[in-house]
């Protein structure tokens, strides 16, 4: 875990194009967020739990 201005960031996994990482805000949001190639979304928790949903059906078909 690395902290940088009181902000503390989990990496998630990690590839040479991808990267997802978890980001523990100072007011207590957690935030999560998801680069692949030049492009980054950030997610709110409830957001990235839906998204984890979403990933693991598109997974199943």
């Amino acid at each position: 875990m690395t902290e940088t201005n009181d902000v503390k960031i989990e990496t998630i996994a990690e590839t040479d194009l991808c990267a997802a990482w978890k980001a523990e805000e100072p007011d207590g949001e957690t935030t999560y967020n998801l680069m692949i190639n030049n492009v980054t979304i950030n997610f709110f928790e409830e957001e990235w739990k839906e998204f984890i949903s979403f990933v693991r059906e598109l997974v199943k078909s």
